[in-house]
């Protein structure tokens, strides 16, 4: 689901149908990368054409971030925190042009060896999904989950 080019998230309403219809396509999207992770190991896996600039980039100007350790685990409290939320946006909107829907909300498992469940689950833009799990398939994090399929 993409959002028109016409929709201004400034002056939009917060319609009760509009927030399920995202929660939806989120939800979606979350089982959709599930399954593939499922079906491919995720080190081996692709998410955009531009998975090693994004990880470049994330690890660039996140360099907390760059060891497999870090990624693992992800506090919420950090990424939306006054700092948190200004460094995120600066890396995000580098992706503007680049990357569709760079800035649609999207959930991302609190740990790399956790499921979609509601307490390891967090809502994120779109752009922090792709640098923190790009991340987490380059160190072989997301690969348990093809071998508990196997």
């Amino acid at each position: 689901m993409s959002v028109p080019s016409s929709f201004d998230a400034e002056k939009a309403e917060n319609l009760e149908d509009i927030e399920k219809q995202f929660a939806v396509a989120a939800v979606m999207q979350a089982q959709t990368y599930w399954n593939l992770l499922e079906k491919v190991k995720g080190s081996t896996l692709r998410l955009t054409r531009l998975d090693d600039e994004i990880y470049e980039h994330f690890t660039r100007d996140f360099p907390e971030y760059a060891s497999p350790e870090a990624v693992d685990k992800i506090s919420e409290n950090d990424m939306k925190s006054s700092r948190g939320k200004e460094r995120w946006r600066n890396f995000m909107n580098t992706y503007e042009k680049t990357v569709n829907d760079f800035n649609f909300g999207t959930l991302l498992r609190t740990g790399s060896k956790d499921e979609y469940e509601e307490k390891t689950t967090i809502f994120v833009p779109r752009m922090q999904f792709l640098a923190i799990e790009i991340a987490r398939n380059k160190h072989g994090l997301n690969d348990w989950i093809c071998a508990q399929e196997a």
